[in-house]
Order: C-alpha cells, then sequence, then structure tokens
C-alpha cells in the first residue's frame, strides 16, 4: 500500500465511524418514534375519579356543525354522551369511526347520545362525512378542540380522545387513544 492509499484509508475510518453513529441515531430515533406512535395507537386510560366534574362553561359552550348550524352542548344534558375528539388526518380516529356509529345506533334508544368535535376544518370534514357518513352528532371545534381536550384530562393533547358524561354531566371515563368495542361495552355499563 503506498503512502496516499495509507492516508485515504486513515482519513476514510473517521468518517465511517461518524456515519455508523450517525446510522444508530436514526435507528434509534425511529425505533422511539414507532414505540410511542404504538403506544398513542394503543390508547393510554387517563386516570379518572368517577363522578368528578366537567369543566365550568362545558355546557354553556356551542359548535358549528359542518352544515352551518349552530349546536348547543346544553342540548346534550341529562342523557349519557359520549364525547369524540377526532380529525379527517388521525387514522385511529378514522378507523374508530364505524364503531362510535354502531354503539350510537344501538344505544340511542337507552338515551345514550354521540358527539364527534372535529379538531379539524369544515371542508375535510364535509368530504368524509359525505364519503362516511354517521348517524351521530358532528360538530367542528378546530384547534380549540385540543385546548378543551385538555381540560377534560387529555393532557397530552393527542387524538382520539374520547370522555364519557352520565346522566348528571359528570366525567365517568375518558380515554386517549383508539377505542374498542370492549371499552364501549364497559362505558355503557358505568352509567
Amino acid at each position: 500500500m503506498n503512502a496516499t492509499a495509507k492516508e485515504d484509508a486513515a482519513h476514510a475510518a473517521p468518517m465511517r465511524t461518524a456515519r455508523r453513529r450517525w446510522l444508530y441515531g436514526v435507528v434509534a430515533g425511529v425505533a422511539a418514534a414507532a414505540g410511542a406512535g404504538l403506544a398513542w395507537r394503543n390508547g393510554h386510560v387517563v386516570k379518572t375519579t368517577p363522578g368528578s366534574a366537567p369543566p365550568d362553561g362545558l355546557w354553556g359552550l356551542s359548535f358549528q356543525t359542518p352544515q352551518g348550524t349552530t349546536l348547543a352542548m346544553a342540548s346534550f344534558k341529562g342523557k349519557p354522551l359520549l364525547l369524540n375528539f377526532w380529525a379527517t388526518w388521525c387514522p385511529p380516529c378514522v378507523e374508530e369511526m364505524p364503531l362510535l356509529d354502531r354503539f350510537f345506533t344501538e344505544n340511542s334508544a337507552n338515551g345514550w347520545q354521540v358527539l364527534g368535535l372535529a379538531v379539524d376544518q369544515a371542508a375535510p370534514v364535509k368530504r368524509f362525512l359525505e364519503a362516511r357518513p354517521v348517524g351521530f352528532a358532528i360538530a367542528l371545534a378546530g384547534l380549540a378542540g385540543t385546548d378543551l381536550s385538555r381540560t377534560l384530562g387529555n393532557s397530552a393533547g393527542g387524538l382520539p380522545f374520547s370522555v364519557a358524561f352520565d346522566r348528571s354531566g359528570r366525567i365517568v371515563q375518558r380515554k386517549m387513544g383508539q377505542l374498542g368495542a370492549q371499552d364501549l361495552q364497559q362505558w355503557r355499563s358505568a352509567t
């Protein structure tokens, strides 16, 4: 090996080491993000105290519907309510919509109500509902919906986030992450 080749090899070794460290860092970052994503997707149940009161003013709020009408939270008071924060760009939110619609259809005769508050803009919500209509009420919370969900116990601000209220308007269950049929069965029994 000549002197130039030895210099090139000596110079290349630190570059390979730096590239290897960078690659390991990228792999570790991707693995951490994937783990966090799976944890978020599987849902994290927020600990609640049964019978806790909602934040002041919740029942006085109003939201626009995708059709342009106003929907008052007060209209949901007095019956069990499943409040779901969602967005069209959120895959687990979209996946749980048929389950929420089925829950509403099967339990509305027993007084259950479902309200989907979209943390989204009107146009994508309208397009979504045209393609996948649901029987329960949908309203637009926009980015303010994230703040509202935080006041209801969603400290991470993630989606989907669901809250169940009993007939007296008290919070009985909360969950950040995609709901399952078993969750809804337990929630129905809790009210």
